[in-house]
């Protein structure tokens, strides 16, 4: 018979952390001037990677999902484990623990662990499209990690009623494939490309497209690296 494990409370963990970086000689500003947000599908493994990396560098961040739900790696490839939006990380981490082989499984895939970080970090995944306009508005940039998320987030913008200030926004995509490995990889490489933002002058909609252009050339001397860029108002 199966036994029952206590029930975890990862909201008690330290905020997850990342290895210094300190801003780079060309971010002449101490403090975060800019707001980021970060998407991925489920706000739980690439978006909220780069959170805590952006976060803990000091920069003004939150995460976000675009899928219908938040779907996590199963016990079977055709079998992912589903939740929605709005679920807080700790009864997910319950639900996926509530046995022992649960537990054990479920430890040995990761999928533990990125709950216990996303509990960390803050309570639950939210999802970008039921976001106000007036909150999502807040962001000067949005960084999507896969081609179809960036899709839905400017497909997103443009269907929305103009906010009273109608403030221009910077969606870029770093497509990145999603597992904790290669999301560790971007979450450093957004951040930094957010400290080369960070760091332009104030007329960011004039200089962002030679920034992404150029750090995209820069990157891709190194590591092939798949970037877009769309300017939105809203």
């Amino acid at each position: 018979m199966s036994t029952v494990s206590r029930g975890y409370r990862p909201t008690r963990l330290p905020r997850p952390s990342t290895p210094p970086m300190p801003p780079p000689p060309t971010a002449h500003r101490a403090e975060s001037k800019l707001s980021f947000g970060v998407v991925c599908s489920s706000n739980i493994n690439r978006s909220m990677e780069a959170h805590v990396v952006l976060g803990n560098a000091g920069l003004t961040v939150e995460s976000y999902g675009t899928g219908t739900n938040v779907r996590l790696p199963g016990k079977r490839a055709m079998e992912p484990r589903i939740f929605k939006f709005g679920t807080p990380y700790e009864e997910m981490y319950n639900s996926m623990a509530a046995t022992k082989e649960d537990l054990d499984f479920f430890t040995r895939n990761g999928v533990l662990q990125l709950c216990r970080r996303g509990a960390a970090v803050k309570r639950a995944p939210q999802r970008w499209q039921d976001m106000t306009s007036d909150f999502v508005a807040k962001h000067d940039v949005v960084i999507a990690f896969e081609e179809r998320i960036f899709d839905a987030v400017v497909e997103d913008l443009h269907m929305r009623e103009p906010t009273e200030n109608f403030e221009p926004m910077h969606v870029i995509c770093l497509d990145t494939k999603d597992n904790p490995d290669e999301a560790r990889i971007q979450g450093r490489i957004a951040l930094e490309l957010c400290w080369l933002l960070e760091a332009a002058g104030d007329d960011l909609v004039t200089e962002a497209p030679t920034i992404v252009d150029d750090f995209q050339t820069e990157r891709m001397k190194h590591t092939p690296i798949k970037i877009l860029y769309q300017l939105c108002y809203l």
